[in-house]
């Protein structure tokens, strides 16, 4: 059974920097993708950023890109979403995604993650 646990949220000012870490259980030897995306109160679900296990393509929503960097880390079972310049708007509860990629055209059934929250201040 596939579990994913996203971690490494926290408060921070705007400007500054977080890691956030999505933990997948088992082998993701049979993974298409993993996504990160966030959800602010009162607003849709958007999807932030996301990495094909495929082919090792990424994709970047545009208030992401140039600000947030995607990797992967094949023996830890990690999918790192690396996060600076961090604005108020950026508030959110981050949540990863098994093989549900719609900026990469992964549309598979999804398996959502427990979400992590972050915090920006002004």
């Amino acid at each position: 059974q596939v579990h994913l646990v996203a971690s490494g949220g926290g408060s921070v000012q705007a400007g500054g920097s977080l890691r956030l870490s999505c933990l997948a259980s088992g082998s993701t030897k049979d993974y298409y993708a993993i996504g990160w995306f966030r959800q602010a109160p009162g607003k849709d679900r958007e999807e932030v950023s996301c990495i094909n296990f495929i082919d090792g393509n990424t994709w970047y929503s545009e208030s992401a890109k140039g600000r947030f960097r995607i990797s992967r880390h094949n023996v830890e079972n990690r999918v790192y979403l690396q996060m600076s310049s961090l604005q108020p708007e950026d508030t959110a509860e981050y949540i990863c995604a098994k093989d549900f990629c719609p900026g990469l055209g992964v549309l598979k059934t999804a398996t959502w993650g427990q979400g992590t929250q972050v915090t920006v201040s002004s």
